[in-house]
């Protein structure tokens, strides 16, 4: 395997929460540019049952939200869907999504995503973009609101919506490569 190395010499890993109602195509692609580029990719839900997107596509995850320990994770990423209602319900995912901002890791939201960081209460004076129903919830929360395709405060990047996935990519691998989790 080739890839990133974190500082310990070991190949860098991402944490992509979802349960069912996942956005199929954010999840998807995430998950596949993610391996592309060498990064371990942890599927983690709530559930130890098979989860169906959106669009009917059906993912195993790997692990459940509880065995998780942030420590051991690079990135988290959090995707678009009717998930992220389902995974704000759960305390356990609000702490996972805690932990990580408040331990200064990369976090990337995409589309409702940052409903997620809302029920973590760490959006307070962040500058983020969100899919635009939720954007009064952002602003709500004391967020800095932005309507554009991707916006990165540190290490918080939020996408507006799937189409906007091409944008955030590059700079989400770029940043994670020149400053890795400590």
């Amino acid at each position: 395997m080739s890839g990133p190395l974190d500082e310990g010499g070991d190949f860098m890993k991402a944490l992509l929460l979802l349960d069912d109602g996942f956005e199929d195509v954010t999840v998807h692609y995430l998950w596949y540019r993610m391996q592309e580029a060498g990064w371990g990719v942890c599927l983690a839900s709530p559930v130890a049952h098979i989860l169906t997107g959106e669009h009917s596509y059906r993912i195993e995850p790997d692990t459940t939200i509880h065995e998780i320990n942030p420590a051991d994770y690079d990135l988290l990423l959090i995707p678009d869907g009717s998930c992220v209602e389902r995974l704000r319900l759960r305390e356990e995912a609000v702490d996972v999504t805690r932990t990580f901002v408040q331990d200064g890791a990369t976090v990337a939201a995409v589309g409702h995503g940052p409903q997620l960081l809302i029920s973590a209460g760490v959006l307070d004076g962040r500058r983020v973009t969100c899919a635009p129903g939720i954007r009064d919830d952002v602003r709500a929360a004391g967020a800095d609101y932005r309507d554009e395709a991707v916006v990165v405060d540190g290490p918080l990047f939020t996408c507006r919506h799937r189409d906007d996935l091409p944008l955030l990519m590059p700079r989400l691998l770029l940043q994670t490569r020149v400053s890795p989790r400590n």
